[in-house]
Formats: C-alpha cells, structure tokens, sequence
C-alpha cells in the first residue's frame, strides 16, 4: 500500500498583513508564491514588545516595510534564519540594519557542487551570514518565550529549526511543509541525514509545527511519520526501475514522478540523486565515477 502524507493546503490569510496565529505568534505571508514556496514565504513574529522573528523572507521594499509596520512600537531583539535559501534569508540583514537586532543562524558553510548543473528556484542566498553562531540545543529569550535551536539537516547541510517552548511548537522551516514534500538537492542536501533529522522531531512530540511555506501542522507525529515511510517508499521505487533497466535519474523521474507537475521534474531529480547516494553508500548501488545527476547507475551485484 502506498505510503499517503496527509497534506494540509488550506490556510486563511492576506499578503504582507501580521495575523495572530497562536498566543505568543503572529504570521505574515510574503507576496513571493511560486512552485516552491506555495503561497508565499511564512514570516514569524513570537512574544509582544521584545519580539524575535523568524525566517524573515525576500529582500523585497515593500516586503520589508509590511514587517516593520508589523512589529512598530516593539523592539526585535533576535532574527533567526532556518537556512540560507533566496526565499528565506535575504531580509535578515535589511531588516536587522533598521531594527538594530541580530541576525542569528547556523555558520556551517553549504557544500559545494562538483558535478550538478540543475539549478532550484530557491537558490542559496551566497552573500547571507549570520552575526551569531547558531548550535544543535542554543537556547535565546524574551518576555514569556524561549526559543530552543533544534539542529535538522538533509534539506541543507546547516538547516536549523526552531522551538518555541512554551507553546511546544517548532518552526521547521523547509524541513517539514505541510502542503508538499521537501526538496533534497545533493551535495548540500542530503538524504540519511534528513531521515534522521525526520526521526528526531517526530520522536519530540511537537503540538504544533510552523512550516515557513504553507498553513501549521496539527497532528505532528503521524504527519512526521508519513514523510518517513514516502521517503522510505521512493527507495524502493527508484530500486524497482533500476530492476526495470532505467540507468538515468531522468528516466526514473518521468515514471515515478508521472503525476507531479512536470516544472517540478527538476527538483525531483535532486531527490532521486539524493536517494540514489544514499544506496551507494549503502553499498546497494553503483555507477561509474561520482554519483551526479546525468550518472548512470546500476543495482549492485553480490560479488
């Protein structure tokens, strides 16, 4: 039985306007929708008076003034960025040069592509870099909240989530979306990691999760463990076409992925490589040279 991801799409909202959203947080919706960012990207704003904000968007005027009207008469102490991507981090300096805040986020440094020529809408954001230094477990606060940095990598090398504790709830970022699955473009993307990081936020037992595209997740630790059984489902349908004599990830992309909108084949083939390193690493597969996405493969022979 195929593994169904029981995918919520449906979310009230106006662009570039603060909604209060929980207690301690308030959501904006930047004017950014697209193939990958759904409706546009979510923009955080947690506590009242001394406010952090996360994932602060596009480094767009008109996006940036929305969110200064937002916080205006309040003070923005802490601006967090889950991962260095153009539809996530360009805002945060801007935005922290007029607000007086810090920027924080994981210094990791993204891995290099030696062998990759497909390129994702959300390209990362090369000239981002964080004021602060952000680890697996950092703890920061304001008045009647804390965040709690929770280290998730897979989608990128230095992806981080946060927590809010108080209200039990992460914002994951790209890591977890709600209305789609996760795009994992190797090198910097990378599978077994994200299947790790996958098992360490169902295993929290968030209430709530806050994806930085699309509405909140509600019954988190079903929803967590349906990603991992999708995941661990495209495994095996990369393995059943290699069985088939399909040796090019284009090949399998255009059976496995026949009823996805085809402007997201691209991305699908970031996924299928990561996949397929995966079960090179594990010895399952092989091909000649370095595994890249134009590589041909085969399914490895007991010797």
């Amino acid at each position: 039985m195929a593994a169904k991801i029981p995918f919520v799409r449906e979310m009230e909202f106006e662009y570039e306007k603060a909604q209060q959203v929980s207690p301690l947080i308030r959501r904006l919706v930047a004017n950014n929708p697209g193939p990958f960012t759904f409706r546009g990207t979510g923009v955080y704003i947690v506590g009242r008076g001394e406010v952090a904000i996360i994932d602060p968007g596009p480094d767009n005027a008109e996006h940036i003034e929305a969110l200064l009207r937002a916080v205006e008469g309040e003070r923005v102490t802490h601006i967090f960025v889950t991962h260095r991507h153009m539809d996530h981090s360009p805002a945060a300096h801007p935005l922290a040069e007029r607000t007086g805040a810090k920027v924080y986020a994981s210094m990791l440094a993204p891995k290099p592509s030696e062998c990759d020529e497909l390129r994702l809408e959300a390209a990362d954001d090369h000239l981002f870099q964080p004021h602060v230094d952000v680890r697996d477990r950092d703890r920061f606060s304001g008045p009647a909240w804390t965040i709690e940095a929770v280290f998730t990598p897979g989608h990128t090398a230095n992806h981080m989530a946060y927590a809010l504790l108080e209200e039990n709830a992460l914002f994951p970022g790209d890591h977890i979306m709600g209305w789609s699955t996760t795009v994992i473009g190797p090198p910097d993307g990378d599978m077994s990691d994200y299947l790790q990081s996958l098992e360490k936020v169902r295993d929290r037992d968030y209430t709530t999760l806050w994806p930085t595209h699309g509405p909140p997740v509600r019954e988190v630790r079903p929803f967590v463990q349906a990603f991992i059984d999708h995941r661990l489902e495209r495994e095996a349908q990369i393995l059943t076409q290699l069985q088939a004599g399909k040796h090019a990830i284009k090949d399998m992309v255009s059976v496995i992925y026949a009823d996805v909108d085809k402007r997201l084949h691209p991305a699908a083939c970031h996924s299928v490589l990561a996949h397929i390193i995966r079960l090179v690493e594990q010895g399952r597969v092989t091909c000649d040279g370095p595994p890249c996405v134009d590589s041909e493969y085969w399914l490895r022979t007991a010797d």
